[in-house]
Protein backbone atom coordinates (compact mmCIF):
# COMPACT_ATOMS: atom_id res chain seq x y z
CA UNK A 1 0.00 0.00 0.00
CA UNK A 2 1.17 3.29 -1.22
CA UNK A 3 1.74 6.43 1.88
CA UNK A 4 -0.95 8.00 -0.20
CA UNK A 5 -3.32 5.46 0.18
CA UNK A 6 -2.79 4.79 3.64
CA UNK A 7 -5.30 5.90 6.35
CA UNK A 8 -4.25 8.51 8.69
CA UNK A 9 -4.07 11.59 6.31
CA UNK A 10 -6.30 14.45 7.04
CA UNK A 11 -7.44 15.05 3.47
CA UNK A 12 -7.65 12.70 0.34
CA UNK A 13 -4.40 11.95 -1.99
CA UNK A 14 -2.09 13.95 -0.13
CA UNK A 15 1.45 15.15 -2.09
CA UNK A 16 3.81 13.42 -0.23
CA UNK A 17 7.73 14.40 0.18
CA UNK A 18 10.12 12.51 2.76
CA UNK A 19 11.93 13.58 4.83
CA UNK A 20 14.47 12.76 7.46
CA UNK A 21 15.82 15.11 9.92
CA UNK A 22 19.61 15.36 9.94
CA UNK A 23 22.10 16.24 12.66
CA UNK A 24 22.17 20.36 11.83
CA UNK A 25 18.31 20.21 12.07
CA UNK A 26 18.44 18.97 15.99
CA UNK A 27 17.57 21.98 18.12
CA UNK A 28 18.80 22.52 22.24
CA UNK A 29 16.21 20.53 23.02
CA UNK A 30 17.36 17.63 21.11
CA UNK A 31 15.03 17.43 18.59
CA UNK A 32 14.24 18.95 15.32
CA UNK A 33 14.03 22.80 15.50
CA UNK A 34 10.51 23.89 14.36
CA UNK A 35 12.42 26.15 11.39
CA UNK A 36 12.96 23.29 9.90
CA UNK A 37 9.23 21.89 9.74
CA UNK A 38 8.75 25.22 7.81
CA UNK A 39 11.50 24.85 5.30
CA UNK A 40 10.19 21.86 4.49
CA UNK A 41 6.32 23.01 3.93
CA UNK A 42 7.80 25.10 1.48
CA UNK A 43 9.84 22.72 -0.38
CA UNK A 44 6.49 20.25 -0.51
CA UNK A 45 4.63 23.05 -1.93
CA UNK A 46 7.11 24.39 -4.16
CA UNK A 47 7.41 19.67 -5.06
CA UNK A 48 3.63 19.67 -5.73
CA UNK A 49 3.22 22.81 -7.80
CA UNK A 50 5.71 21.45 -10.13
CA UNK A 51 4.15 18.15 -9.82
CA UNK A 52 0.29 19.64 -10.84
CA UNK A 53 2.75 21.38 -14.13
CA UNK A 54 3.58 25.31 -12.62
CA UNK A 55 7.22 25.85 -11.66
CA UNK A 56 8.98 28.74 -10.34
CA UNK A 57 10.09 29.51 -14.01
CA UNK A 58 6.01 29.85 -14.65
CA UNK A 59 5.56 32.15 -12.05
CA UNK A 60 8.23 34.53 -13.38
CA UNK A 61 7.13 34.47 -17.17
CA UNK A 62 3.66 34.76 -15.64
CA UNK A 63 4.46 37.63 -13.46
CA UNK A 64 2.77 36.56 -11.03
CA UNK A 65 3.02 34.13 -7.86
CA UNK A 66 1.09 32.41 -4.58
CA UNK A 67 2.42 34.43 -2.03
CA UNK A 68 1.85 32.92 1.95
CA UNK A 69 -0.19 35.94 3.77
CA UNK A 70 -0.29 33.64 6.84
CA UNK A 71 1.16 30.49 8.18
CA UNK A 72 -0.06 28.85 11.15
CA UNK A 73 1.45 25.69 12.52
CA UNK A 74 0.70 22.97 15.30
CA UNK A 75 3.61 21.28 16.08
CA UNK A 76 2.15 18.00 18.06
CA UNK A 77 4.65 16.07 18.83
CA UNK A 78 8.56 15.86 18.65
CA UNK A 79 10.52 14.23 15.52
CA UNK A 80 13.47 13.24 16.34
CA UNK A 81 17.47 12.67 14.16
CA UNK A 82 17.30 9.68 11.71
CA UNK A 83 13.38 9.52 11.83
CA UNK A 84 11.70 8.73 8.42
CA UNK A 85 8.87 10.93 8.39
CA UNK A 86 6.26 11.64 5.37
CA UNK A 87 5.25 15.17 5.05
CA UNK A 88 1.89 15.56 3.24
CA UNK A 89 0.00 18.60 1.73
CA UNK A 90 -3.04 19.80 -0.16
CA UNK A 91 -4.96 22.67 -1.86
CA UNK A 92 -7.95 22.73 0.28
CA UNK A 93 -10.00 26.22 -0.99
CA UNK A 94 -9.52 28.62 -3.61
CA UNK A 95 -11.81 31.35 -5.10
CA UNK A 96 -10.09 31.27 -8.31
CA UNK A 97 -9.63 34.84 -8.39
CA UNK A 98 -6.96 35.73 -5.50
CA UNK A 99 -6.84 33.42 -2.75
CA UNK A 100 -5.90 29.94 -1.56
CA UNK A 101 -5.21 27.86 1.06
CA UNK A 102 -2.72 25.18 1.43
CA UNK A 103 -3.43 22.58 4.58
CA UNK A 104 0.37 20.18 5.56
CA UNK A 105 0.36 17.18 7.64
CA UNK A 106 3.96 15.68 9.17
CA UNK A 107 3.36 11.88 9.87
CA UNK A 108 6.25 9.33 11.22
CA UNK A 109 6.49 6.86 8.72
CA UNK A 110 7.44 4.08 11.73
CA UNK A 111 3.84 4.44 13.59
CA UNK A 112 2.19 7.14 11.04
CA UNK A 113 1.77 9.49 14.56
CA UNK A 114 1.05 13.30 13.42
CA UNK A 115 3.61 15.31 14.38
CA UNK A 116 2.64 18.47 12.90
CA UNK A 117 -0.20 20.22 10.93
CA UNK A 118 0.10 23.49 9.23
CA UNK A 119 -1.86 25.83 7.23
CA UNK A 120 -1.00 28.59 4.51
CA UNK A 121 -3.19 31.48 3.67
CA UNK A 122 -2.38 32.21 0.28
CA UNK A 123 -2.83 35.86 -2.11
CA UNK A 124 -1.65 35.68 -6.00
CA UNK A 125 0.52 38.94 -6.59
CA UNK A 126 2.27 40.31 -8.85
CA UNK A 127 5.53 39.39 -8.88
CA UNK A 128 6.84 42.77 -10.11
CA UNK A 129 5.12 45.01 -7.89
CA UNK A 130 4.35 42.60 -5.31
CA UNK A 131 0.75 43.79 -5.25
CA UNK A 132 -2.10 41.96 -4.96
CA UNK A 133 -3.40 40.68 -8.85
CA UNK A 134 -6.34 38.10 -9.96
CA UNK A 135 -4.81 34.60 -10.69
CA UNK A 136 -4.05 34.40 -14.42
CA UNK A 137 -5.85 31.74 -16.32
CA UNK A 138 -3.32 28.84 -15.49
CA UNK A 139 -3.08 29.04 -12.20
CA UNK A 140 -7.08 28.97 -11.82
CA UNK A 141 -6.75 25.76 -13.95
CA UNK A 142 -4.70 24.16 -12.90
CA UNK A 143 -4.41 24.97 -8.80
CA UNK A 144 -9.06 25.27 -8.97
CA UNK A 145 -8.39 21.40 -10.44
CA UNK A 146 -6.28 20.27 -6.89
CA UNK A 147 -8.46 21.50 -4.68
CA UNK A 148 -9.59 18.23 -2.30
CA UNK A 149 -12.73 18.29 -0.47
CA UNK A 150 -13.92 17.77 2.74
CA UNK A 151 -11.19 16.52 5.45
CA UNK A 152 -11.39 12.15 5.84
CA UNK A 153 -10.10 12.69 9.71
CA UNK A 154 -9.87 15.42 12.21
CA UNK A 155 -8.12 18.31 10.57
CA UNK A 156 -7.45 21.23 12.32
Amino acid sequence: MSVEKESGWDFPHPHVLGVSPQAADIDGLDHTNNAVYVQWCERVAWSHSEHLGLSLQDYRQLDRAMAIRQGVYDYLLPSFEGEALWLGTWLTAGDGKLAMERRFQLRRASDGQTLMRGRWDLVCIEISTGRPRRMPPAFVQVYQAAVVGAPETGAS
